[in-house]
């Protein structure tokens, strides 16, 4: 018999992938020793945590902030000493652009929804009829359905097609790019199906939810690190330590061994007691294919759509014509632009002088055609939409970074699919998913279920078979199982 460490390879380098690389080279008192690979197809890490070179400056061209209500994200910035570095925005104003104006949000609410009746009845966004059936929600019954629904529908029924249309699914649907009309409301937003249950009315439930907070003295609702996300990347990287990383090299095919797998990985292979994929779904559906072709499957079932990020840089002067808000949001509609934000307001930075640096969206589910266009097209639309709204002239420099297939659509029905995804995994131990196509797509929900991974990769290896124990070609590299022919 001869003792070894358990091998394990994680794929995928985005936030996900690192937080369980992370997680598994931390020192853990059961005294398992682990040997862990990280596989990247790109040569870069961090996935959708990216920056990009717009006039002198690095703007993120991704992610730029993660929610502090859910801890993970801040508990392992502090974990690797940034939380002197943690930032949170300048402001927390934010606006609806409907038409050609730009209405703020109610002074109080929760999720977009209206925290009181006086803050829904006097909110300008609303025509008078819309305000009086959004007022309705107070006096409708609760619904007497169970189980999951549309996200539109839930709020159609509450507060009608306006409001649901107008305030309050361009935010919810915007932080998924996504299709109200198929998001899933018990994957994406919960609390909303909890508040009509619990208090019989979405404003009572948001009522209740500020007050709760007010109570608490909640802490802001994002924040990010000094910088720039890359810093987290950069830190998470150093602490996995790069001999562990193999970047540029992609992972094409996995194979089942007697007590493990292989991975042909670039143009050799790779050994492995557990394996961890965190990747887009379709890619996991891809490398699940020969050995778990049920949850092959399913993974293939989740959806993707792909946006793009306009990034603008003003010249000298302009910053002064933002509103002290964080940017907008633009209900489902024929317009280019899916959001705004407006960087030098939300995350000023010195660098920027007097200067106006503004960061669009484009694309969400449904609505993806004005990505086919080159990139100056895109500027050119996204530019006539924001003047619109905002005098700022030309930008002295711009960009367009495109994300393919980016972003995750928890469909209804998500979290049954999810679950039919881990009990087919069960037939294939030692074989794990982790990321935003899952649980939740924020960095804060990537970095907590990468380290839920983790742990059931550490809690696997201890009750797989008797520690040291080693059969041969079972985890072993190419070369190892050469020499034990």
């Amino acid at each position: 018999m001869v003792t070894r460490a358990r091998r394990v390879v994680v794929v995928g380098g985005g936030i996900a992938g690192l937080a369980v690389a992370y997680r598994l080279t931390r020192p853990e008192g059961n005294g398992l020793p682990l040997e862990v690979t990280l596989v990247e197809a790109s040569e870069r890490l961090g996935g959708k945590l990216s920056s990009s070179r717009v006039g002198g400056f690095d703007l993120e061209a991704g992610a730029d902030s993660f929610v502090v209500r859910k801890p993970e994200a801040v508990d392992l910035c502090r974990e690797l000493g940034l939380e002197e570095d943690l930032v949170v925005p300048a402001s927390s104003t934010a606006f609806v652009r409907i038409g050609d104006r730009l209405v703020p949000f109610p002074r109080r609410s929760s999720f977009g929804v209206p925290a009181g009746p006086s803050e829904l009845l006097r909110w300008p966004g609303l025509s008078l009829r819309g305000r009086l059936r959004a007022f309705g929600d107070l006096l409708r019954p609760r619904s007497q359905k169970h189980g999951d629904e549309p996200l539109a529908a839930l709020l159609e029924r509450r507060l009608g097609k306006e409001a649901a249309h107008v305030l309050v699914g361009p935010l919810l649907a915007g932080i998924h790019a996504g299709d109200a009309a198929r998001l899933s409301v018990q994957a994406t937003f919960p609390e909303l199906s909890a508040w009509e249950r619990e208090h019989g009315s979405l404003v009572r439930g948001a009522g209740a939810a500020r007050r709760k907070a007010d109570a608490e003295r909640a802490a802001p609702l994002f924040a990010s690190v000094w910088g720039g996300l890359g810093r987290l990347v950069d830190e998470l990287t150093g602490a996995i330590g790069p001999p562990r990383i193999r970047a540029g090299e992609r992972v094409s095919r996995i194979g089942r061994e007697a007590l493990g797998f292989t991975l042909d990985v670039g143009t050799g292979s790779v050994g492995a007691d557990a394996v961890v994929l965190a990747t887009p779904a379709f890619e996991a559906s891809r490398l699940l294919r020969e050995v778990n072709s049920e949850a092959s499957r399913e993974l293939g079932t989740i959806r993707y759509t792909s946006t793009a990020v306009v990034l603008l840089v003003y010249p000298e002067g302009t910053g002064e014509r933002l509103p002290a808000a964080t940017g907008y949001v633009v209900p489902a509609s024929s317009s280019v632009t899916t959001a705004c934000t407006w960087v030098s307001r939300k995350w000023p930075r010195e660098e920027f002088g007097d200067r106006a640096v503004v960061r669009c969206y484009v694309g969400r589910s449904g609505s993806e055609e004005s990505l086919a266009l080159p990139d100056n097209e895109i500027v050119a639309r996204v530019r006539a939409e924001l003047d619109r709204v905002l005098s700022l002239g030309p930008p002295e420099d711009s960009a367009v970074v495109r994300w393919e297939r980016s972003m995750p659509q928890y469909d209804v029905g998500h979290l049954d699919r999810v679950r039919r995804m881990d009990e087919a995994l069960e037939s294939t131990p030692g074989l794990f998913v982790a990321g935003s196509a899952y649980r939740g797509v924020g960095i804060a929900d990537c970095v907590r279920d990468g380290s839920s991974a983790a742990g059931r990769v550490r809690r696997y290896l201890l009750d797989a078979r008797p520690a040291g124990a080693v059969v041969p070609g079972a985890g072993a590299s190419s070369e190892e199982r050469e020499r034990t022919r």
